[in-house]
């Protein structure tokens, strides 16, 4: 299986970009058409994040979102197995790639734009490492295996899972080791706290970003990635000055507010077939 996989991807890999993205216009069509669920998923989120669309607006919205979520999931092809000539020439770096390489604790803010693997390729190759990077890994044994191929083929990925605790992560981070970190998912009530996001007054947030840093003293730079007709910019932002506060709320709910800020300049490219909102308060009927 894993074989099998691995052969498909790098037949995909041999792909002219604009062949492959159109193929991948099509996965998203087909899931469009027959992820029905997950389909809704994406248009609540949408109504409650931008309720200003019209109904028509919303659905086209939701509709582009699944053609680049589609061909996100295709790019993997290359990401993973192309030469890495390849990938870097389809990699572009926007803004000060050198506030990645400065010594000291660095904890990087990677959202969840569907570019967010390709931006985790370009932090392995450019950024000194090894680079430290929180995994959820998957139920599938072969399908973890590619994966893991996939995103550790530069050598200088450190991984991390969800299951394991942050105790090792917080000591290599002390030694210098930067952390590619994405906070912005609902991980369940026992993990995080309520602020605002993008209009919903109560989102369960994980107020990592703040904390980590704090406890490390790290600067944090935001890292977001951008899919273009090219293939992808990651656009390093300016680190977070005043960052973190003694105020873990107000600090979460900055990360939140940036976040929604780089979310309208590409709303199509977030992640919204996530159940962002599916922790609510107690007594407060689910969304979904």
């Amino acid at each position: 299986m894993l074989n099998l996989l691995i052969f498909v991807m790098r037949l995909l890999a041999r792909m002219p970009l604009p062949w492959l993205r159109a193929v991948g216009h099509g996965l998203g069509w087909s899931l469009w058409h027959l992820a029905r669920k997950r389909r809704r998923v994406v248009t609540v989120n949408l109504k409650k994040c931008m309720p200003e669309l019209s109904e028509s607006e919303r659905e086209a919205l939701a509709y582009r979102h699944f053609v680049v979520f589609g061909q996100s999931v295709l790019d993997r092809a290359w990401l993973w197995h192309a030469p890495e000539a390849l990938v870097r020439q389809r990699l572009r770096w926007v803004g000060d790639l050198q506030a990645l390489k400065q010594p000291g604790p660095l904890v990087m803010f990677a959202p969840h734009f569907v570019g967010l693997e390709a931006g985790g390729i370009a932090v392995s190759l450019d950024v000194p490492g090894p680079v430290a990077f929180i995994f959820v890994g998957q139920s599938n044994p072969a399908v973890e295996a590619l994966v893991r191929q996939g995103r550790e083929r530069s050598g200088n990925v450190r991984p991390y899972y969800r299951h394991e605790g942050m105790r090792q992560i917080l000591v290599r981070i002390k030694k210098g080791e930067p952390l590619h970190l994405s906070p912005d998912m609902d991980f369940g009530r026992s993990e995080s706290i309520f602020v605002p996001f993008m209009g919903v007054e109560q989102a369960a947030t994980v107020p990592s970003l703040s904390r980590l840093s704090k406890v490390v003293g790290a600067r944090v730079v935001p890292v977001v990635t951008r899919m273009t007709p090219q293939g992808y910019d990651i656009e390093v932002h300016a680190p977070l000055s005043d960052f973190p506060t003694a105020d873990l709320a107000q600090d979460t709910l900055r990360m939140n507010g940036s976040l929604a800020d780089w979310v309208r300049t590409m709303p199509e490219q977030y992640y919204w077939v996530h159940k962002r909102f599916k922790t609510r308060p107690e007594g407060e009927p689910g969304f979904y």
